[in-house]
């Protein structure tokens, strides 16, 4: 410890503030998804209870199971983008096909494929809602890899 000065200038004499201050930076610019990820959350726990809103849950319960299951994974997924956004926004994507099943699932996983207009209607708007989602997180994605990140000197 003999070649370590310790005078004390704070932070803004440590050797890293420079490259943390360029994290930070970058971290902030990446949270233009916060509202994205907090309507993916938003939802997600609404399918996941829509059985119950829509009163569809003893007339169709594999549809019940499904949207349960689905809209869990989506909150899971909302919350990955809030928690992780620089490694799970370039997974945004898989809302699209997650979407898309919500759209074609009362008749794929229907009783005799024959469901409700509540079931129809339901799925059909929030998977038409989780599509658009993830097209934009896709997006924001594209548009995050495209700006050339600083060098370091």
């Amino acid at each position: 410890m003999a070649g370590v000065s310790r005078h004390s200038s704070g932070m803004a004499g440590h050797p890293d503030a420079a490259e943390m201050r360029e994290r930070y930076a970058r971290m902030m610019e990446g949270r233009r998804v916060e509202m994205l990820e907090g309507l993916v959350i938003l939802t997600g726990l609404y399918m996941a209870i829509s059985p119950w809103v829509v009163h569809f849950r003893s007339t169709s319960p594999d549809v019940a199971v499904n949207d349960l299951i689905v809209g869990l994974a989506l909150a899971i997924i909302g919350l990955g983008l809030m928690l992780f956004p620089e490694r799970a926004l370039g997974l945004g994507w898989m809302l699209i096909p997650i979407g898309i099943w919500l759209i074609i699932l009362p008749w794929v996983a229907s009783a005799g494929h024959s469901a409700t207009r509540g079931i129809i209607w339901n799925n059909l708007v929030v998977g038409i809602i989780v599509c658009l989602l993830g097209a934009a997180t896709a997006a924001m994605a594209a548009m995050g890899r495209r700006r050339p990140r600083a060098t370091r000197a």
